[in-house]
């Protein structure tokens, strides 16, 4: 028996009770609601029948972060949402957020290999996988879930040091970490493992504004005093950053065979793109790179700590931190901050964006993003050699 649960007022009248009310939707295909307490929101659900004569029921959710008055209409989109995707073969098996993240994980393994991987797992690791949200089913996930997740990541405390001291982090470094999630849970949507991504879409946009980071920018004389303050073993290694365009976790994952003396050619593989490249060193900067590799095997680290292990986030911060406080530069300043510089110079001096691009490792959308404004100033220097006195 199909009951009215299309309007507020009808739903008001409804006695709790475990059992749904049903609405049909069209032949074989049912709306449900449950309202278990006078005060509770109410879950919404969907059923129909399949070609085996077996009843199969799929939960919507409460949707009580919309209005009253605007949940059926939603609940029966996505209803219908489910119906379609069912009856073209979409998959009706319980899967998980954990689950998602890992055959995702699996599948980015695949098209650019277990370095990518990698990265991805220990960020879920890290955000994901010990959360509640992990454990929770794609078909039963909620705005309200996503919501409160991105609650806790925002407000999770990151070590600064070993003293157990924390601080707040980094709105960029949380649009990574939402960034990664998001990509699992559209690629479950895309392999039919759910049937929309109403649950995700708002809550896991990223922070607008992030990327501070890349608005600090240390000239020549302060790179070369940020040398002359650091330890003895990092200061090859900001000499190296100093003189690439490279990540910090590219350059600290190179070894000694990756760089070729006789060619002065750098080979990075282990990067964000997870591709391979290589960049031709001029011979103003060979020297660094040859002095790093000086009587090391091919599989060592080319730039090393004391100790001959490779540098890695939590070796260095603390150390740049330390030698930019000694060198009076901003408290801001960062290994990445000499990336951020490097690929200021370049863009500043005349190097075409796409060139930039590819020896940055990245796109040249987001150079054009992030250094598009500098090419305006050589635009100006240009044009006002066209004047005619």
């Amino acid at each position: 028996m199909t009951v009215k649960i299309d309007t507020v007022s009808a739903r008001d009248k409804l006695k709790p009770r475990r059992e749904q009310y049903w609405h049909k939707i069209s032949k074989g295909c049912f709306l449900g609601y449950r309202k278990m307490t006078t005060d509770s929101p109410g879950t919404w659900w969907a059923r129909y029948r399949n070609d085996d004569g077996k009843q199969v029921g799929h939960s919507i959710g409460e949707l009580d972060d919309l209005p009253q008055n605007e949940r059926f209409d939603k609940a029966a989109e996505l209803a219908r949402d489910w119906f379609k995707h069912v009856g073209m073969g979409g998959s009706n098996d319980a899967i998980t957020v954990k689950d998602a993240c890992k055959q995702y994980a699996e599948k980015i393994e695949q098209e650019k290999g277990g370095k990518a991987s990698s990265d991805l797992l220990s960020r879920y690791d890290r955000w994901v996988f010990a959360d509640n949200l992990a454990t929770i089913e794609l078909t039963k996930l909620s705005r309200d879930h996503i919501k409160k997740f991105r609650t806790r990541l925002l407000a999770a405390p990151v070590k600064v040091d070993k003293s157990g001291k924390t601080r707040k982090r980094a709105s960029d470094t949380v649009n990574r970490d939402m960034t990664a999630l998001r990509a699992a849970l559209n690629s479950a949507l895309a392999e039919g493992k759910v049937t929309t991504d109403f649950a995700w879409k708002e809550g896991l946009k990223p922070i607008k504004n992030a990327g501070n980071r890349r608005d600090l920018y240390l000239d020549i004389d302060q790179r070369r005093n940020l040398v002359s303050c650091a330890r003895d073993d990092l200061v090859n290694f900001i000499r190296g950053l100093s003189l690439v365009p490279l990540r910090p976790g590219a350059l600290a994952q190179l070894t000694t065979a990756d760089f070729d003396k006789r060619l002065g050619v750098l080979r990075i593989g282990k990067d964000k793109t997870g591709q391979y490249r290589t960049i031709k060193l001029p011979m103003q900067t060979v020297g660094v790179f040859e002095e790093a590799a000086k009587d090391k095997l091919p599989a060592a680290p080319l730039f090393a700590q004391a100790n001959g292990a490779a540098w890695n986030k939590d070796a260095w911060k603390g150390p740049v931190k330390d030698a930019a406080k000694a060198a009076g530069l901003p408290k801001e300043t960062t290994a990445y901050a000499l990336r951020h510089s490097v690929i200021s110079d370049l863009v500043h001096g005349g190097l075409d964006l796409l060139t930039v691009a590819q020896i940055s490792g990245t796109s040249v959308a987001m150079i054009e993003k992030h250094y598009g404004h500098l090419r305006h100033e050589i635009a100006s220097s240009a044009l006002a050699k066209l004047a005619l006195g």
